[in-house]
């Protein structure tokens, strides 16, 4: 019971990964984006609306080829998340628009694009079920290592995951090595803590912001991706999300800006996600105070932060400021 509550932990815990990884990065270079939530369903609509067509593609009766049934939905994803990382850079970094307008706003497109397309695929689908079931493009995306199952307890902790899985563990920990002891993230630290010197300093601060929000978009919205090709095992349903996308907002604050630490905090959030489940008798009211728990961890964390005030836990200087070069 234990094992199978850990695996379901980490089961829950991995979109919330994908996104916190890519939001860190993004804030990183002084960027607050609240749109996460959009995109990591912006993200996950666009892998269901590649996978859908390549099985409507495929003639009854013949197997999907494995590469291509991860391949469209992957760059589906990956293509969707980055348009929407492009439409935030383009409004918050050219146009210099408010930062949390902007990403509030995009979290509402990116959910309404979601519904919009879902809702139009099921009706394509003509079913009874307001849903769309990929179950075969599913089986490739979560397929485990053959010997895990052999390995009992330890297998059913630490290796039966999908690729996705494990590539956000492997993201997060290069995302952390990148920032910390690496040229380029010495100057997106740089951009995030004061993009007025690194201007001065040489550094092309919009060509960082740019490539941050981007890249960070488009890693969020693979934890959209694993959620619906994993997780819910193919099946998409509108609105079926739930508040992941805060969530992985929420879990930027517990890991201080560290992708290292969200990997742990991740599996945690998950944990207390799900914890409900596992306690027998409880009501409806008791289940909704679980739910607040990975919430009310944040806040203690913040509250230790402010406390403690040391420089390294501390968010970018000029986080959610967007940069005036006439000001500098």
């Amino acid at each position: 019971m234990i094992a199978a509550f850990i695996h379901r932990a980490v089961m829950q815990g991995i979109p919330l990964l994908f996104g916190s990884t890519g939001e860190i990065i993004t804030e990183k270079a002084g960027h607050l984006n609240l749109g996460i939530p959009g995109i990591m369903y912006v993200g996950g609509i666009s892998g269901v609306i590649g996978a859908f067509f390549y099985e409507q593609s495929v003639p009854a009766g013949q197997s999907l080829n494995g590469f291509l049934a991860v391949m469209i939905p992957l760059l589906a994803s990956l293509f969707g998340s980055l348009v929407m990382g492009l439409i935030y850079s383009f409004l918050t970094v050219t146009l210099r628009v408010n930062q949390n307008v902007t990403g509030l706003a995009l979290t509402t497109f990116g959910v309404g694009v979601g519904n919009f397309f879902g809702g139009s695929l099921i009706k394509l689908v003509d079913t009874d079920m307001p849903s769309i079931t990929l179950t075969k493009t599913s089986a490739f995306f979560s397929k485990t290592l053959p010997f895990a199952d052999e390995l009992g307890a330890f297998g059913e902790i630490f290796l039966s995951y999908s690729f996705l899985a494990y590539a956000a563990i492997v993201i997060a920990i290069i995302a952390s090595f990148v920032l910390k002891k690496t040229r380029v993230g010495l100057s997106l630290r740089a951009v995030g803590e004061n993009p007025a010197t690194a201007d001065a300093a040489g550094i092309n601060v919009s060509k960082y912001k740019y490539a941050s929000t981007c890249i960070g978009s488009m890693i969020a919205g693979l934890g959209g991706l694993y959620y619906v090709m994993d997780y819910a095992t193919g099946i998409w349903s509108n609105d079926g999300f739930g508040d992941r996308g805060w969530l992985a907002i929420a879990l930027v604050i517990f890991a201080v800006w560290r992708p290292n630490v969200s990997v742990i905090g991740s599996i945690l959030f998950g944990a207390l996600f799900i914890v409900h489940n596992y306690i027998p008798n409880l009501s409806m009211s008791d289940q909704e105070l679980f739910k607040m728990a990975p919430y009310i961890v944040t806040l203690i964390v913040l509250i230790i932060i402010s406390m403690r005030d040391k420089k390294e836990n501390q968010p970018p200087a000029s986080l959610g400021i967007s940069y005036f070069r006439e000001d500098r």
